[in-house]
């Protein structure tokens, strides 16, 4: 459950998505797409600009995940085109990082806070390759950003819930990305892993890269991120981080599930909850070279 001050605004009810810039770094135009016959997303025409810091929120089943997935090229779209880093989605792959939702990944499988750090250098190495001095170079200094370097040899499921997002994030920022794609990278975390993990992405844009997060905690979408995407199926708005403070997009994005109380918007949501996925869909690490 969220809750925010209800926004004042100069216009009421105008809500527009910023112009597209010449090369964006995520490019969606007229995409369906979905599981199993069932629509997640329909008729999304959406630019992300390069080095944005990018929340994307809106109900259980609206297609956040989905609107992901298809980025990272995990789905294929039923129609339209998708373009990432300037090129068709996929062939940039080397370029993303891309980190699943906590409930999705095998917690029991037996590898240390290493080994799935080290997982973010796979795509530069090659199936053939083993980790060199630049790769290990890059994993210790990655698990330092985080603050998980005294914790390196343990088994990821050992962790905390805060710890296993860090080396989740560990294991992004290994993989020198340009575009991050981080599906609620923050829930269930503790305050000061929230705060930390979003002052590292904030510098990772500073940086010149591009984050794209998927949340339901809207007053940490508003205070950390610098532009917004309202999604429920189709883009119902794209601009500022104040757009969350517009009770008219959080009623055309949430409909029933937004509830006024005085002056104050209440948005009721099951934070646990992600897109429907096809029965055949799995989530699984992948097995790394060992240290």
């Amino acid at each position: 459950m969220s809750t925010f001050p209800e926004a004042t605004r100069e216009q009421p009810g105008l809500v527009e998505q910023p112009e597209a810039t010449p090369h964006p770094a995520v490019r969606l135009a007229d995409v369906v797409a979905g599981y199993d016959h069932r629509p997640a997303l329909e008729n999304i025409d959406l630019d992300i600009a390069a080095g944005s810091l990018v929340a994307i929120f809106g109900p259980n089943g609206g297609g956040k995940s989905t609107l992901l997935k298809l980025i990272a090229d995990l789905i294929q779209p039923w129609s339209g085109r998708v373009e990432v880093l300037g090129e068709p989605a996929g062939r940039a792959a080397q370029r993303i990082a891309y980190v699943p939702q906590a409930e999705l990944v095998d917690w029991s499988f037996p590898v240390s806070v290493w080994d799935v750090a080290m997982m973010g250098r796979y795509p530069r190495l090659g199936p053939w390759r083993r980790p060199g001095p630049a790769d290990h170079d890059a994993v210790a200094a990655a698990l330092d950003r985080v603050g998980m370097v005294k914790l390196r040899s343990s088994q990821i499921g050992s962790l905390s819930g805060g710890q296993r997002r860090r080396a989740f994030l560990a294991r992004a920022i290994a993989a020198e990305p340009d575009l991050y794609l981080l599906d609620e990278p923050v829930t269930g975390v503790d305050v000061t892993t929230q705060e930390d993990l979003m002052a590292l992405l904030a510098s990772e844009t500073t940086a010149g890269r591009t984050t794209i997060a998927t949340t339901h905690d809207l007053a940490a979408a508003a205070e950390h991120f610098s532009t917004v995407v309202a999604l429920n199926q189709r883009v119902i708005a794209h601009g500022p981080s104040s757009l969350i403070l517009d009770p008219d997009v959080l009623s055309r994005t949430y409909g029933g599930h937004l509830l006024v109380l005085g002056n104050q918007a209440v948005v009721l949501d099951d934070a646990h909850h992600h897109d429907s996925a096809s029965g055949g869909e799995q989530h699984y690490h992948e097995r790394p070279e060992r240290r």
